[in-house]
C-alpha cells in the first residue's frame, strides 16, 4: 500500500522545521504562510535539502533515516520535483527535456519520452523550445518529464502562485485531469486554500515549522481546531474569548456573549466565524446577534464586502454577501442585525 511518512527536524538559524507527514491519500496538501516551513518539507523529502535528524520513507523505500545513516541522493530517490517556475532546460527542445531525466538517449527512451508527449497533448511541439510555449504548454512538459521516470511520489512546490486568477484555474482543473490515471501519491504545498481544497484529499497546515492541523481535507476547514488554522483556512472573523459558563462564552473582540447548546470545552481561547455565514435579522434582536453598523462596504464584481464596527471598537466584523443573499438585501434592505448561527460558530484551541 502506498504511504508517505516523512519525520523531518532542522534547524537553520533561529528557524526550526519539525513535522511530521504521515498519509496514504494519493492526494497530500500542506498549507501554510509565507515562511511556515512547507516548501522545505518538500525539498527535504525530494532530498534537495539537508536534514538534521528524522526519517523519510515513501511507497515502502526508506529514502532517508539519520540513525541508520542512510540519505539517497536525490536521482536516485525515485520522486518527481516540480518547481514554482517548472524548471526546464531553456536551450533544450522539449523533447530533449523530457528525455532529460532517462539517462542515454536511445531510440527507447525517445520512443518513451514521446509516448508521453502524446499523452500530455504536446506531440507535434517536441522540437519547440521552452520560452517558444504557452505557461499551460510549460506545465505539461514538466509534468511529462517527472512521469516519463514512473516516480512512486511527485512532490508539487506551488505550482500556479506566478500565473494569472483565469490561468490559474484552468490549470488546476488541467493538471487533475492528467494526475488522474496516476498511482503514486502526489504531495502540493501552497499558501492557496482554494487550490489545495480542490486538490487534496488529506490536508496538513504548517506554522512557523510545525503542523498545526491535519486530517480529511472538508473535515479541517470545517473543523480548523485552532485559531492559526482557522485564519489559514480562510476565516475572516477571529476574537479571543473569555469562558463564562459551560454554555456562554464573550467574544472580548466583538464586545459580544454567545450562548450555545453544546458544551464549551475549557480549552476554548478563540471563536471564528466565517465571512459568508452570518444571517441577517429585520427587526428585533435575537440570541447571538451583532448590530448591522457598516464603517466601509467594498462593491466587488460578484459580492458585496461588509466591515461592521464592533462594540469592542476592535477589528470590524467581516460579512461576505453573494448570490441569492444580495437579491434578499436589494428587496428587503439592509438588516438591523447579524445573527451568528450555533453550527458556523468554530470554537478554537
Amino acid at each position: 500500500m502506498k504511504r508517505l511518512y516523512a519525520d523531518i527536524h532542522r534547524k537553520i538559524g533561529g528557524f526550526d522545521l519539525d513535522v511530521l507527514i504521515d498519509s496514504d491519500a494519493s492526494r497530500i496538501g500542506i498549507l501554510g504562510e509565507s515562511g511556515s516551513g512547507k516548501s522545505m518539507t518538500l525539498k527535504s523529502i525530494a532530498g534537495i535539502e539537508a536534514v538534521d535528524s528524522g526519517h523519510i520513507e515513501a511507497d515502502g523505500r526508506v529514502l532517508y533515516d539519520s540513525s541508520d545513516k542512510i540519505d539517497l541522493k536525490p536521482q536516485k530517490r525515485n520522486v518527481g520535483y516540480m518547481f514554482q517556475n517548472y524548471a526546464l532546460f531553456p536551450t533544450m527542445s522539449v523533447m530533449k527535456n523530457v528525455m532529460a531525466g532517462l539517462g542515454r538517449p536511445t531510440e527507447e527512451n525517445r520512443n518513451k519520452a514521446m509516448e508521453m508527449l502524446r499523452r500530455f497533448r504536446m506531440d507535434g511541439f517536441e522540437d519547440k523550445l521552452p520560452g517558444e510555449l504557452s505557461g499551460g504548454q510549460q506545465q505539461r512538459v514538466a509534468l511529462a518529464r517527472i512521469m516519463v521516470t514512473e516516480p512512486a511520489l511527485i512532490l508539487l512546490d506551488e505550482p500556479f502562485s506566478a500565473l494569472d486568477s483565469y490561468l490559474r484555474d484552468r490549470m488546476q482543473v488541467e493538471m487533475l485531469e492528467m494526475l488522474e490515471d496516476y498511482k503514486g501519491q502526489v504531495v502540493m504545498v501552497s499558501h492557496s486554500r482554494d487550490e489545495l481544497y480542490r486538490f487534496s484529499e488529506e490536508l496538513f497546515v504548517v506554522s512557523e515549522g510545525h503542523v498545526i492541523r491535519r486530517g480529511e481535507t472538508k473535515t479541517v476547514f470545517r473543523e480548523p481546531v485552532c485559531a492559526k488554522a482557522a485564519r489559514l483556512t480562510g476565516c475572516k472573523n477571529l476574537s479571543p474569548v473569555k469562558r463564562i459558563d459551560e454554555h456562554t462564552v464573550k467574544a472580548i473582540d466583538w464586545g459580544i456573549d454567545l450562548r450555545l447548546e453544546r458544551e464549551v470545552p475549557e480549552s476554548v481561547s478563540h471563536i471564528g466565524y466565517r465571512a459568508h455565514s452570518f444571517r441577517p435579522v429585520w427587526g428585533q434582536k435575537q440570541e447571538n446577534c451583532v448590530k448591522f453598523d457598516p464603517m466601509r462596504v467594498d462593491d466587488l464584481p460578484f459580492e458585496k464586502n461588509y466591515y461592521i464596527r464592533t462594540a469592542g471598537n476592535n477589528d470590524p466584523l467581516c460579512w461576505f454577501v453573494q448570490g441569492e443573499e444580495q437579491k434578499i438585501l436589494t428587496e428587503k434592505g439592509l438588516p438591523d442585525y447579524l445573527k451568528l448561527t450555533e453550527d458556523d460558530i468554530l470554537l478554537l484551541e
